[in-house]
Parts: C-alpha cells; structure tokens; sequence
C-alpha cells in the first residue's frame, strides 16, 4: 500500500497565531491614545470677537459659559440646555455671590444667546460678569 489506499489523509487544521495579531493591535492603540487630542472649552471651534481694547482674562476660577455660532451652551465643559444654564447658575448664586463669570460667545452667534446668560447671571445676583475677546 503506498499510502492513497483505505485511509484518507486527514488535513491540517489551519492555524491563526495570535501573538503577532495581538502585537498589531497593541501597537495600533498605543497609536491612537498617544495621537488622540482631548478636546476641552478651550479648543473648541470658537471664533473670539475682535476687541483693540481687550485686556488680559486674569481671573481667577471664571465659571466658563461657552456660546457656539449655533446658539449652543457649554458651562466649563459640559453641554447644557438654556434651562439646565438657569439651574446651575441657581446653584453658583447660592454658593457665592461673589463668583465670576466668563462668557465666551462665538462671534457669529446672536446676541441674544449671549444677553440670555448674562440675564439669567444677574437675575440671580451674580454680577461679576465678563465677556472674553481676542
């Protein structure tokens, strides 16, 4: 018998090695985390408005109401309604009186959006209130 008689030659089955694969994926989000940028209030796609006389923002711990061109609020980092702005402006007002606030309006955004927060600032006695510019 010369091997091809009664019994079928079984076949390998196919192997995947995984430490290479493991390797790349490593690497891959190595990558990623080191590549990534965080974005904060600060880098957000904000257009400042233009002032010759603006001065230097040296305040110190600003309560951050960012304004987007599309009518957006953003207190700090965090994305909020103009109802939920009312709730935690609310809470500053009742911590201090004596807190700062920065409003940072895109400079295509209505001006509206911008005197909304500053209303609702000093509807709660809050009146340290700044408008930043570039």
């Amino acid at each position: 018998m010369s091997g091809g008689g009664l019994y079928p030659r079984r076949r390998r089955r196919p192997e995947i090695n995984l430490v290479p694969l493991i390797d790349v994926l490593v690497m891959l989000i190595f990558f990623a985390f080191v590549t990534m940028q965080f974005k904060s209030a600060s880098t957000m796609n904000l257009t400042l408005p233009k002032a010759e006389s603006a001065g230097k923002n040296e305040i110190k711990d600003p309560l951050i109401i960012t304004i987007t061109k599309e009518g957006g609020y953003f207190v700090n980092t965090q994305t909020v309604q103009e109802k939920e702005l009312d709730g935690i402006i609310t809470k500053v007002a009742s911590a201090t009186k004596d807190a700062t606030i920065l409003i940072r309006a895109d400079e295509k955004t209505q001006l509206q959006n911008a005197i909304t927060a500053m209303d609702i600032c000093r509807k709660h006695g809050l009146t340290k209130i700044r408008l930043q510019t570039k």
